[in-house]
Order: C-alpha cells, then structure tokens, then sequence
C-alpha cells in the first residue's frame, strides 16, 4: 500500500507540529508538576480543528478521514511535549466524539458536536468501574427505568478527563440476564445533572496534565433522549469507541517515538565519552538502530489500520495488532531514551523521564496488553 502523503496530508502534518511547538510546549515541566490541566491550550486547539478532527463539518468538525485523523494526531504527538494534553485531547476526540457521531440522534448531534468540536464542552468516556477494569461484564452500574426515563445508581473509576468532563458517555446495566451484548446501554449524561457528580481525582505516575477520576451516580434521573444508540446497543457504542481508540490513539505515540528518536540521535552525537562521541559506541548506536525500526514498524501499522478504519470488518483484529505493537514500542524507546541519556535521562530538565512516565499507560489504556494478547488470540481461533 502506497502511504505516500497528499498534498493536503502534508500541510496538516506541518501546520499541527508548527502549531504544537509554537503553543503547547509551555512550562511543560511545571504543568505536569503541579497536575494542571490547561484549559487555555485546550481552546486553542479546538480553534485548529483538532478537537473535532473526524466529525463532519455540518457540524463544526473538520470532517478528516481516519487515515487524515492519524497523520494530525501523530503531528501532535511529535510536536507537543504535554503527553497529558495529547491524551485528553485523544479520548475526547475518539471515545466521545466519535460515538456521538456514530451513534448519536440528529437531535444529539446537533446539540453535542458543536460544543465538543469548538471546546466548550469537553467528553468523556466511562465504562472502567473499580471491581471491572478489563471485565466489563462484572458492571455494577445499573440503570432502571423510572417513569419516562432512567434511574442511574453506582460509580465509575479512573475515568479520563471525568474531572473535567462536560458530557460523558456512561454504559451502565439495563438488562443484566442478557450481559454485556444486549444488556448494556449507552448513555449522555451532562455535568450538573441531579444525583450526578465527579468523584475523587487520582494522582497518577504520568500524563499528569489529564486528569482522571470517579464519577459518581445517586438516583441520577435521565430522560430517554439521553440514550445514545438503541436501548440494550452499548457493546455496539463501546466496540466502535475502540475502534477508534485503539487505531488512533497510537498514531500520537507514533509521533512521540520520531522525537523521542531525534532527541536520543542529537544526544549521542554531541555527549562525548573516552574521547569521541557516544553514539560512536555499537551499545549506543544499536539502541538508536532498534527505535528507527519500532517507529517505521509502528507507523506502517498506525497508517495500514487507519486506511481500514470504516471499511475492513477484521477492524478489531487489525487495532489490537496496532494497539499492542505501538504501545509497547513507546514504551521500550522511552525507556531506552532514558538509558542512554544516562543521569541525564533520570532529571526533569531534559524531559525523556517524563515521556517514560507518560508512556507506562499506554500499555494498560483502551484494553490492556494482555487483553490485546486476548482479542488477537480468539480472532486466530485459540
């Protein structure tokens, strides 16, 4: 397949990084310091498109195709440094846009998408409940019908940008003897609902600047307008949502390893040992060797997968296969990025220890390594 870029591929991959690195990179280390989340950069790129990349432009999105959405997200994983704000911005973007796109009413769309694609609302995603991390069929969250609408009742936990979150996309329980494929729906459900509120906000080890917490749910009373999909559809909401994520997310992971590569390969040229430079030493250079394969490896999946997006019906295979290799190839190059930086690499101010911090999570968010394993597994029939 010829991933050859189009002209226009071309001026959003160069406008996105011009823009990051011009914008975003900001007190990078005070904001991940003191956990901030910056709400002013979040304005600002909404106001370049990119919080609503794929939705279409009738609605205040850019109207991007997946393999366009890819090539702007990995921009914006080379470009920014705030792997906090990239990840929020990629939740929001993929496990709330995009359902609400997808599945959403015209009237849910004409009354969402504007504000999530223009900044003023900012999504979220909740499914994670403290007692069902990858068992989503161990879901506590009920929600009962109460006159012409829904009676929500339990938690959510770890959710991504909850904190912060305007709407929320909710699954909760509404038939528990048909399980998690009949039994679960999809609900909106806004900030300042009755009987809805955000929990406790965790600290976390790395992409600081995106806040995660609980949310909260006590008799919290929806409409049935609120439904998104069809009553007994969220596996179908959840599954599309992952789709994307999982494609998706890793093409600013794909990004983060170019700079992370760039940064090691000017490191070892200029840090000198025993007279000459360290990338001199075979040690060194085979670390810097390993990342230029992960990162062309990882970005011919990112793009194979991304193509393949809205027409392949293996979809799910192909964004476990990509989800796994990019994830983990994050992590093995931040780490050796921390390496061979030495104790350099161990402080704040050449910020590879930061990026190893940010990057540990990718192999535990939208499904963990294991449960890619898993999903490939049983698509291979084992």
């Amino acid at each position: 397949m010829d991933f050859n870029l189009t002209s226009e591929q071309k001026l959003l991959r160069d406008s996105i990084v011009k823009f990051a690195r011009g914008e975003l990179n900001h007190e990078v280390v005070e904001r991940d310091r003191a956990q901030t989340f910056p709400r002013e950069l979040w304005r600002q790129c909404a106001a370049v498109g990119l919080l609503g990349l794929p939705a279409p432009e009738e609605f205040g999105g850019v109207g991007a195709d997946p393999l366009s959405c890819a090539i702007a997200l990995e921009a914006l994983g080379y470009g920014c440094r705030d792997g906090g704000l990239v990840f929020s911005i990629c939740a929001h973007v993929l496990a709330c846009v995009v359902p609400v796109w997808q599945h959403g009413s015209e009237e849910q769309k004409a009354r969402y998408l504007g504000g999530l694609c223009d900044g003023t609302l900012i999504g979220a995603h909740a499914i994670t409940e403290a007692d069902s991390g990858s068992d989503s069929f161990a879901m506590r969250l009920r929600a009962e019908r109460s006159g012409g609408g829904w009676r929500l009742n339990g938690s959510k936990t770890f959710i991504s940008n909850g904190p912060v979150a305007d709407v929320v996309v909710v699954f909760a329980v509404t038939d528990a003897d048909k399980g998690f494929h009949g039994g679960v729906t999809a609900f909106l459900v806004d900030r300042g609902v009755a009987g809805f509120s955000a929990g406790q906000k965790f600290a976390k080890m790395g992409l600081r600047t995106s806040p995660v917490g609980e949310l909260v749910f006590e008799d919290a009373l929806l409409p049935d307008e609120a439904v998104l999909g069809t009553v007994g559809g969220g596996a179908s909401v959840f599954g599309t949502a992952m789709d994307w994520e999982r494609s998706l997310l890793v093409a600013a992971h794909v990004g983060t390893i170019e700079r992370l590569l760039e940064t090691s390969i000017a490191y070892a040229r200029t840090r000198s040992q025993f007279g000459q430079a360290i990338g001199k030493f075979q040690a060194v250079a085979h670390k810097i060797a390993d990342m230029k394969v992960h990162l062309e490896a990882a970005r011919l999946l990112v793009y194979r997968t991304a193509s393949r997006l809205t027409v392949s019906r293996s979809i799910s295979l192909d964004a476990a296969v990509t989800k796994l290799f990019v994830s983990e190839s994050l992590v093995r190059t931040a780490l050796d990025a921390v390496q061979l930086h030495g104790g350099y690499g161990f402080m704040e101010e050449y910020e590879v220890e930061r990026a190893l911090r940010d990057a540990i999570g990718s192999t535990l968010y939208s499904g963990t390594s294991e449960m890619q394993r898993n999903i490939i597994g049983r698509w291979l029939g084992l």
